[in-house]
């Protein structure tokens, strides 16, 4: 058994299941396509509607299997028809809603229309524009939109409470059953619509189960506009304790692809495109494509990370290991028995990198670079590369030879010193956490062994964060803990939500740090001087 098997990264201490997928008969596959909102927010014309669609096709894109072509917001009108129908604004659409459907049609792709759970939809001036939703009316548009033609739902979140909550993300009600509600009036139409749940990651919808509702779920606030390094960075966290429970019918949506809008580099375009491929997150393109540059085109088109997110097993990429303001590692099954892993450089400059293949659970594999093609032949321990800024790189592993697994002897949070106020906490019958660790509060575990040599050490932590956020922060979706060895200065370990609650936990987390003397006399104590870090269950040191 690997490392990675036996440690099982996530557990869930109120064991919540992972649920069935919806079965409607799409979206067995993540969805790939096109929608206009980055480039053109609400504001899309009917005119730029043709436009874009035509470049789909003349791009090519819809070889590449983006077949969906979406509108979003600012479509509706304001108020219903005199028949209590929804309809459209004939300023944007002159044409109106069946026609665009009828033209996407004949183009040969599918078309997909937007609606919102709530009694008005987003718009982006505030609140302001008042566009119908569909709260109450759910039955009526469900058969509209089929009427229509409609392949592809996308159901926003906006005034989901009442009709002056714009957007709220700690809503007093259950927003589920919004879209409880819309699955089953989809449903009632007899026409297969893909059903794509937006609503913002609001009371974790992984754990509804989402995938029982709707074919994908937002997982996190929007990725922009405007596009930033930042957004991704929180989003990639977001989606750490989550990634099980994407599967063949159901998956984790990351947002909308900014690959092609300003804000991101080249090379942050192929990192963002290649971890929300592997991650199963539907591939949906949102950028001017009359003005997308040759560079940008390329990372859309590129087979073999899409032949990733497409692969038949549906089977996400999951985190594996953190090397603090370094690089991440993630990995995952792929149908043919190989493995896909990513690592991303989180530095802001070039530079060499290793990758150290027991991080994925093998000691040797042989490696094809997924970005360029390129057979890197057989792989034994680690590869080093050159990665860019924020780069990634991306490797498909076959015949891995598994690594030998470390074994650790723990010692439990609640068994060390406690100052500054750290405190346990009770987290059900048999866990008990030591939280208020930070801002003054400390936690030392004493008598750990640093076995016959000493030296450096392999470390897991099992700890729960639920400290998750919608917006961009110093840690955006993580907490710092300053880990430091026989009174040493303290190492920063930067460390993801465990879940948007605090009853979840991360189990596994692993860090290498120097320091241990022979002996059981090692002493390992976690701060934070300016802030909380996470609750910890208890501390691990490899044999």
């Amino acid at each position: 058994m690997l490392l990675w098997r036996t440690l099982e990264i996530f557990v869930s201490l109120s064991l919540l299941p992972v649920g069935s997928a919806l079965q409607n008969g799409v979206g067995v596959k993540p969805a790939m396509g096109y929608n206009p909102y980055n480039a053109f927010l609400c504001a899309t014309t009917e005119a730029q509607y043709h436009t874009v669609a035509q470049s789909v096709i003349s791009l090519g894109l819809n070889t590449l299997g983006y077949n969906y072509f979406n509108i979003d917001c600012g479509w509706q009108a304001t108020v219903r028809d005199s028949a209590g129908k929804i309809t459209w604004d004939t300023t944007i659409l002159p044409s109106g809603v069946p026609a665009l459907a009828t033209f996407v049609h004949n183009l040969g792709l599918k078309f997909g229309v937007y609606s919102d759970g709530g009694v008005f939809a987003c718009d982006f001036v505030g609140g302001t524009a008042h566009y119908l939703g569909s709260l109450g009316h759910e039955t009526s548009d469900a058969a509209t939109f089929a009427g229509w033609g409609a392949d592809y739902l996308k159901y926003d979140n906006c005034y989901a409470v009442n009709s002056t909550d714009f957007v709220d993300f700690n809503p007093p009600i259950s927003i589920g059953t919004h879209y409880v509600t819309m699955r089953d009036a989809l449903a009632a139409t007899g026409r297969p619509i893909l059903f794509s749940a937006c609503e913002w990651g609001v009371q974790d919808p992984a754990r509804w189960p989402a995938s029982a509702v709707a074919n994908s779920w937002r997982i996190s606030n929007d990725i922009g506009p405007p596009a930033s390094w930042d957004n991704l960075f929180r989003i990639i966290n977001q989606v750490v304790p989550i990634t099980q429970f994407a599967g063949p019918g159901g998956f984790n949506d990351l947002d909308m692809l900014e690959v092609g809008n300003s804000g991101l580099t080249a090379d942050e375009q192929q990192t963002h495109f290649a971890f929300w491929a592997a991650v199963k997150s539907p591939l949906i393109i949102s950028t001017n494509l009359s003005a997308i540059s040759a560079q940008s085109l390329s990372i859309l088109k590129n087979t073999r990370i899409i032949a990733v997110n497409q692969d038949a097993l549906g089977k996400s990429i999951a985190f594996k290991r953190r090397y603090t303001n370094d690089h991440d590692v993630w990995s995952g099954p792929l149908a043919d028995g190989s493995t896909v892993a990513v690592v991303i450089n989180w530095q802001t400059t070039s530079r060499s990198l290793t990758f150290n293949l027991a991080d994925v659970g093998f000691s040797s594999a042989t490696a094809t670079d997924l970005i360029t093609g390129a057979s890197l032949g057989k792989l034994t321990t680690s590869f080093t590369t050159t990665l860019a800024a924020h780069g990634a790189l991306v490797l498909k592993l076959t015949g891995g030879v598994a690594a030998p697994a470390p074994t650790f002897t723990f010692y439990p949070a609640t068994a060390g010193t406690l100052a500054g106020g750290a405190a346990p906490r009770v987290v059900n019958a048999s866990v008990t956490v030591v939280g208020f660790v930070g801002s003054g509060g400390t936690l030392t575990l004493s008598g750990v062994d640093g076995g016959a040599a000493g030296g450096t050490k392999l470390l897991a932590f099992d700890y729960i964060n639920g400290d998750f956020t919608f917006t961009n922060t110093a840690c955006s979706n993580c907490r710092n803990v300053f880990v430091g060895v026989n009174g040493g200065a303290g190492v920063q370990v930067q460390m993801p939500i465990s879940a948007q609650t605090w009853d979840i936990l991360f189990s596994g987390y692993l860090v290498e740090l120097p320091g241990f003397k022979p002996g059981k006399t090692n002493t390992i104590t976690l701060s934070n001087p300016s802030a909380f870090a996470p609750d910890f269950y208890r501390v691990g040191v490899a044999v």
